[in-house]
């Protein structure tokens, strides 16, 4: 494969991600602070790869490999507080005293938290698919960078 090629197909593979989760998020799968935190690299990558489709040499694909590098990262940290490898933010997780004060009101915005899985696939749940394929993207990135 060309660098453009890899480019073009690491810069899809973010956009079907964000695409996807979208699409989650339309059938009723509410994102979580984490949720959130793992789209921006993703809205990075395909502004790096539009960028890296018009103007050649290695910047832009060592950027798009450290933006897809850091949304896995996130998966991974996300899967950890998920499954209770470790603590997440206070802010959206059961063991937080951010979340003291009046949860059962009905005017404030619906909290979704960030330690309760709400989908799986094969007991993968969103946060490690998308640390799976992002790291496959960040691979792509990574070759279009050596071909550059």
């Amino acid at each position: 494969m060309t660098r453009n090629s890899l480019v073009f197909f690491a810069t899809a593979g973010s956009a079907a991600l964000i695409a996807g989760a979208f699409l989650f998020q339309y059938m009723g799968y509410l994102p979580c602070q984490m949720c959130h935190w793992q789209r921006w690299p993703h809205y990075a990558a395909i502004v790096i790869g539009l960028a890296a489709l018009q103007i050649q040499g290695r910047l832009f694909p060592a950027l798009g490999a450290l933006a897809t590098a850091t949304t896995s990262a996130l998966g991974v940290f996300h899967t950890g507080v998920e499954r209770g490898f470790w603590e997440g933010p206070s802010s959206c997780t059961g063991a937080g005293g951010a979340l003291e004060g009046d949860l059962l009101s009905l005017d404030g915005p619906q909290l979704i938290m960030c330690d309760q899985v709400s989908w799986e696939l094969f007991t993968l749940s969103m946060p490690s698919w998308n640390a799976l394929f992002s790291a496959l993207l960040c691979i792509m990135w990574i070759m279009a960078y050596r071909r550059s």
